[in-house]
């Protein structure tokens, strides 16, 4: 590893120690934008929509993160940092009956109201017909997920190893959310 990299890393870190919910928050938000402007090249927009890119960045940083940040500690004060298999798997029912549902319905809610500025009464017919195959699909990819998290990651990593995955589902949520858009025009 390059020292560059080497000293970029150590300072993250560093502010991931001394400041860990403000790190957790830009980098959700840095992440979610990131993964934004590739859904964006991916589902053929030429030119960059900053308007809808500082959204999801907003997102990411004003919900993931916090949100995040906070559930981790949560869990990790029901089960004081017991890292065994059946802990493991309790961690991963929770958040798979909690947080999974209500994250990915925020997600499809706030980017039909905020991102796509459509009316409620349309929003609410896309939620109904197309949550039920995101929350599946979820179902089939955070578990394993939440399964590397909970027994490898140290706390003060679980919301950056989780950032970083959702940057891949965040991709898929943002097509799977445009091919609804598109099928209905």
């Amino acid at each position: 590893m390059s020292s560059v990299a080497k000293n970029g890393l150590n300072s993250y870190v560093k502010q991931l120690q001394e400041h860990p919910l403000r790190t957790k928050v830009i980098t959700a938000g840095v992440l979610s934008g990131i993964s934004d402007i590739v859904s964006q090249k991916l589902t053929g927009i030429q030119k960059l929509q900053v308007k809808r890119l500082l959204l999801k960045v907003l997102l990411g940083a004003g919900y993931l993160g916090p949100f995040g940040h906070y559930f981790h500690i949560i869990l990790e004060k029901i089960f004081k940092g017991k890292k065994d298999s059946k802990t493991v798997i309790k961690r991963v029912l929770i958040e798979q009956l909690t947080s999974s549902p209500l994250n990915n319905l925020i997600f499809m809610i706030y980017y039909g109201l905020v991102i796509e500025g459509q009316p409620w009464v349309n929003v609410k017919a896309r939620v109904k017909k197309g949550y039920p195959s995101v929350q599946k699909a979820s179902w089939t990819f955070w578990p394993v997920v939440g399964w590397i998290n909970y027994k490898f990651m140290p706390l003060h990593f679980r919301v950056v190893f989780h950032s970083l995955v959702a940057f891949v589902w965040g991709i898929f949520l943002n097509l799977r959310a445009r091919s609804m858009t598109l099928t209905k025009s």
